[in-house]
């Protein structure tokens, strides 16, 4: 399976954010849109990095608190790890885990298309699995008749 297969992902609304942005416009775009990590896109419409719920968290953690004063480029991770609609869900779960990353952007050419999380493949694979048993079930039913 797919990264594009799953459907979900594919109706939200992607939300991203400027490296110039005040840290409190960022957390609110968070927690407004119910999201945990938002893509950091410059003026030139370039990705520079993602800023998630943990990069605020670990902010905090060290004694910071200006949420107002403080731009996203000054707490974002620049590194940031993407995927693409044609990779395969296992390999990108695996990579996920692997990293203790939770949120990826995707990425078609050079353009944005959906932002995934771990919950969504966990979601897809378990609906995969219960179409697979009901799809034994009624095997299993209709063979012992």
């Amino acid at each position: 399976m797919k990264i594009k297969d799953i459907s979900r992902i594919s109706h939200r609304k992607v939300v991203t954010v400027r490296p110039d942005a005040a840290l409190s416009e960022a957390i609110k775009k968070l927690v407004d849109n119910h999201i945990g990590a938002v893509p950091v896109y410059d003026a030139k419409e370039k990705m520079v990095g993602i800023l998630s719920e943990r990069d605020v968290l670990e902010w905090v953690s060290r004694g910071k608190a200006d949420v107002g004063g403080t731009r996203v480029k000054d707490i974002m991770t620049q590194e940031v790890l993407v995927c693409r609609p044609e990779d395969n869900i296992e390999d990108i779960l695996k990579t996920m885990t692997d990293r203790g990353i939770r949120h990826l952007p995707v990425i078609s050419g050079n353009s944005l298309v959906a932002m995934l999380s771990i919950r969504d493949i966990i979601e897809e694979m378990l609906l995969q699995c219960n179409i697979q048993v009901k799809h034994l079930h009624d095997y299993i039913a209709g063979g012992s008749t």
